[in-house]
C-alpha cells in the first residue's frame, strides 16, 4: 500500500504542474482510475475540466481522445463506419474516437438519445459492436464526460440507465482566491495549458501502473461493521420520503469499490466508515431522484445523503 500511496502522491504533483488547486478532483479523479469508474464533471465553462482530464491522461502516459458532443451527433461518428475502397473492392472500418484509453465526451448532454445510448455497451462491457463485430477497448478505458449545469436550451437529458453508469459524478467549482492568484501568475510568466508537452508530465520512473493499483485495491479488507454501514445507507435511500427514485445495487457496488480505493490510495489496508461518508455524495448525486416538494424546500441531494449518513450509527 506504501506504493499506491507514492503512486498517488507523485501523481498529484506532476498533474499540478497543468491544473492550479482543485485537489478534490485529482484526488476523486484517481479514485475512479483506481477502480476503472468513468466520471461525470458538473461545472461551468472555463473551470479546467478538459485540461484536468486531459493532463492525467499524459501523467498516466496513456492514450488520450476527445470529442464534441452536439445535437447533431450520429452514433458512427462516435463509435466510427465501414468506409468502401474502390482499389481494393472492399469496406474497411474506420474506427471512431471512442477507441481510445482516456476519452473525453465535451458537454454529453448536448447529443441525442440515440448518440448517448451508443457510449452504454463501451461504458460497461468496454467493448462495442460496430459492423455486427465485436471491438474490445482496453483494460483502462474510462470515459470522462464533461456537462454545463447552468444552460438546458438545446440540451437531452441523460437517460437513467446511464447515468447509472458513471461511478461518480464531480462538481467543479471556481477555484479559491489563492489559487486563481497562483493561475494568474503562472499565465504572466507564459504557461499555456495547450502546450503540455513543455511540463514533463509523463509517468515517473518506479511508480506502480494502474494495473497494479487496482490489483491493490482488490486486497483492501473491509470489516463487517463497515460493510453493514454501507448497506444500510443504501437502503434508506429507498425508503426515504424525500427521494423518489433511491440508490441501485449498483450503487452499493460502486460505492464499495470507491471506499477501498480511497483507502488504498491513503496507504490503508482496510476501509473506515470516514472513506464510506466522503465518497457517498459523489457516488449518490447523480443516482437519487428526489421528491419535487423537496427540491421546492430547497434541499439538494447532497443535503439528504448528508442527513441519512448522520442518523445511521457509526461504527467504531
Amino acid at each position: 500500500m506504501d506504493d499506491v500511496r507514492r503512486f498517488a502522491e507523485d501523481l498529484r504533483g506532476r498533474w499540478h504542474r497543468a491544473v492550479v488547486g482543485q485537489q478534490l478532483l485529482i484526488d476523486r479523479m484517481l479514485v475512479a482510475i483506481a477502480t476503472g469508474g468513468h466520471v461525470l464533471l458538473e461545472g461551468v465553462p472555463g473551470t479546467a475540466k478538459t485540461l484536468a482530464v486531459k493532463a492525467l491522461a499524459r501523467c498516466l502516459g496513456l492514450p488520450f481522445g476527445r470529442i464534441q458532443l452536439t445535437p447533431d451527433l450520429l452514433p458512427a461518428d462516435l463509435l466510427g463506419t465501414s468506409i468502401w475502397h474502390p482499389a481494393t473492392g472492399e469496406f474497411k472500418v474506420r474506427k471512431g474516437p471512442v477507441f481510445t484509453t482516456f476519452l473525453l465526451a465535451d458537454e454529453i448532454n448536448r447529443a441525442p438519445a440515440r448518440t448517448q445510448s451508443a457510449l452504454l455497451e463501451a461504458m460497461e462491457e468496454r467493448q462495442i459492436t460496430l459492423e455486427g463485430e465485436r471491438q474490445v477497448l482496453p483494460t483502462e478505458f474510462t470515459v470522462f464526460a464533461t456537462r454545463n449545469p447552468l444552460e438546458h436550451e438545446g440540451t437531452y437529458p441523460l437517460p437513467e440507465a446511464q447515468l447509472d453508469r458513471f461511478a461518480m459524478m464531480l462538481q467543479v467549482p471556481y477555484p479559491s482566491e489563492e489559487a486563481e492568484r497562483d493561475l494568474l501568475v503562472r499565465v504572466d510568466a507564459g504557461f499555456d495549458p495547450r502546450e503540455l508537452e513543455a511540463l514533463a508530465l509523463g509517468p515517473g520512473e518506479g511508480v506502480p501502473t494502474v494495473k497494479a493499483v487496482r490489483a491493490a485495491v482488490a486486497q483492501v479488507s473491509v470489516a463487517s461493521d463497515v460493510m453493514t454501514f454501507l448497506l444500510q445507507l443504501i437502503r434508506r435511500t429507498r425508503g426515504d420520503s424525500r427521494i423518489l427514485l433511491g440508490a441501485s445495487p449498483r450503487a452499493a457496488t460502486v460505492l464499495l469499490r470507491c471506499a477501498k480505493a480511497q483507502a488504498a490510495l491513503s496507504g490503508r489496508r482496510y476501509v473506515t466508515p470516514d472513506d464510506v461518508v466522503a465518497l457517498a455524495p459523489d457516488v449518490l448525486r447523480h443516482r437519487l431522484v428526489l421528491h419535487g416538494e423537496t427540491e421546492l424546500a430547497g434541499m439538494t441531494v447532497d443535503d439528504v445523503v448528508a442527513e441519512l449518513t448522520a442518523a445511521i450509527p457509526i461504527p467504531r
